[in-house]
């Protein structure tokens, strides 16, 4: 089968480019022509086969986008795939309106949609319009949630027989939880940008009030917000407290040096750094947004927080400092819940399922 995958961007470390990494690779492994065609001219996928697109770009911006349409139109059309895969929101809209024109077999991941609780009203209504357009242009579309999948039909988005959800899924990696900190502090690890919709820097303030106990704070990631909580962080007088780590790509090493991971946001879809935490056997304390509950149970294998309730928060991570047998036993049922809804083969088996489904329905 030849496979085009369409993302707006490679040159990041997100959720949607990881997903699209780790399905490429596996489809490739097993003999299928697998493409990425993204934005720009840069990527940080060197060992996938990449096709630039380089009209298309995340902003809207409707002189760029009509040559974004043509451009991934050229492309496509002289690629000649089984079936296209696109993800992304600006990538997820040209794309199928490309697919469509060629009368190829077009399908759309949402990693969260674009209108999903938490986003402003204006960008929010604009956003549902345009996904009910592109509905009917649309063969079938992935949600990472059943919350994604009930918001699109909440809102009328897309009919069921066109909506399919599909859990992300996240590799098996081989654990090695050695690591101890010299002075025995417990080490709590957020995996994300610094960038909206999440909240680093809510954290760091519920961490200002808990200075009591031995604990030790990384963040991995960068972007645009990272120097405001860098700021934060010296001016509290937390620097032997807190690492900013940077864009790392030894994400797994990190978590199991870690004992409490932690994702706190205003929206989301399914996020694969919480996922990966569980897969290494860490509770997990969360914001209740998105798709999120779908993967942490409250007061099993974490807890989920009201966005901005910063006393709940303060709660229950000094619970869990103050715990060790509670911890483990999140733990471990955080690794039983990765085993049984959350591993990559079952994520590749249902989607590749879907793409001959479409197929075979064109």
């Amino acid at each position: 089968m030849k496979i085009v995958q369409v993302i707006t961007r490679m040159d990041t470390i997100g959720g949607a480019q990881l997903h699209v990494r780790d399905l490429c690779i596996a489809l490739a492994e097993e003999g299928h022509s697998v493409y990425v065609v993204t934005g720009g001219n840069l990527t940080l996928y060197e060992e996938l086969n990449t096709v630039y697109c380089q009209s298309l770009m995340r902003n809207l911006n409707v002189v760029a986008d009509i040559k974004a349409f043509l451009e991934l139109r050229s492309i496509l059309k002289s690629m000649q795939p089984d079936v296209i895969a696109t993800h992304s929101s600006k990538a997820g809209v040209i794309g199928r309106l490309v697919g469509w024109s060629l009368r190829i077999p077009t399908l759309f991941t949402a990693h969260g949609w674009s209108f999903t609780e938490g986003v402003a009203g204006k960008k929010k209504r604009m956003y549902r319009m345009i996904e009910r357009l592109m509905g009917r242009m649309t063969k079938g579309v992935i949600t990472v949630s059943e919350y994604d999948k009930q918001l699109a039909l909440k809102h009328k988005v897309l009919p069921l027989e066109k909506l399919l959800t599909i859990h992300n899924g996240v590799h098996e990696t081989e654990l090695s939880r050695d690591y101890r900190h010299p002075d025995n502090r417990l080490t709590m690890v957020m995996v994300a940008r610094f960038a909206p919709p999440k909240q680093q820097l809510d954290l760091l303030k519920a961490l200002t009030k808990l200075q009591q106990f031995e604990w030790e704070m990384l963040f991995a990631g960068d972007g645009p917000l990272l120097r405001e909580a860098q700021c934060f962080v010296e001016s509290e007088g937390l620097n032997d407290r807190v690492q900013f780590l940077g864009n790392r790509h030894d994400i797994s090493a990190i978590l199991q040096m870690s004992d409490i991971f932690l994702l706190l946001s205003d929206w989301e879809g399914l996020p694969l750094s919480i996922l990966e935490a569980m897969q290494c056997s860490l509770p997990v304390i969360a914001s209740d947004v998105g798709g999120i509950n779908e993967a942490v149970k409250h007061s099993v294998n974490g807890y989920l927080i009201s966005p901005k309730e910063e006393a709940e928060l303060v709660d229950k991570l000094a619970v869990l400092l103050t715990s060790p047998s509670l911890r483990r036993q999140m733990g471990e049922h955080s690794r039983l819940l990765y085993e049984q809804h959350f591993t990559f083969e079952q994520m590749h088996d249902k989607t590749f399922a879907y793409y001959e489904k479409i197929i075979e329905q064109s």
